[in-house]
């Protein structure tokens, strides 16, 4: 279950994607990571792992109870950084999401969803979108003093009309993303 990006903050990311890429030494830049491209750019709310055709129409109906009292919501992409925190090597480089009370009940609510079908479990929400899977025995071989400091403030803001069951299809060339349903946020925004 995820929230699509648009096309502008798809653009956006990508430019900062190749500032992070060129602050690597230059024969590592493209080595050291498995960078996301930016058609595959996404915020994860719950990942279920494999769902099979019969739980499909059971999932269906249960994000549309969850979400159908959700408002569309702001979100702050608010920095970029080296994930999780404080884990060396890194896993990712990802964007944070700025902390916000309607994506925490989306979340909280979307965990209804986990009764209807098997699902991944042991992976907590963490507000981010990754940019890149950071691959560690290539990190490794960087020099420590050659490793640069991710940690960029930045201030990306879009509204999020909808919620998306998605299929990943792994491929050679990385994960292959469809939609299967859309969900409209249209609750009423309360104040």
């Amino acid at each position: 279950l995820a929230i699509n990006l648009p096309q502008t903050i798809k653009k956006g990311l990508a430019d900062l994607q190749q500032e992070i890429k060129n602050s690597f030494p230059m024969e590592a830049a493209d080595a050291v990571a498995k960078w996301v491209i930016p058609a595959n750019l996404h915020l994860t709310l719950l990942f279920l792992g494999e769902v099979g055709d019969k739980e499909m129409p059971f999932l269906i109906k249960a994000v549309e109870t969850a979400v159908k009292n959700i408002p569309p919501i702001v979100l702050h992409l608010n920095k970029i950084c080296y994930g999780p925190t404080k884990k060396i090597p890194p896993q990712f480089i990802w964007v944070k999401i700025a902390p916000n009370q309607i994506l925490q009940k989306i979340c909280k609510e979307l965990g209804s969803v986990r009764n209807q079908v098997p699902y991944n479990a042991g992976r907590a929400f963490v507000g981010h979108i990754t940019l890149a899977r950071v691959k560690e025995w290539v990190w490794k071989k960087i020099d420590p003093e050659e490793q640069p400091e991710i940690a960029q403030e930045i201030d990306l803001k879009f509204t999020a009309r909808h919620i998306e069951i998605m299929q990943s299809q792994l491929k050679r060339i990385g994960p292959e993303y469809t939609i299967l349903q859309s969900f409209p946020l249209k609750g009423l925004v309360r104040p």
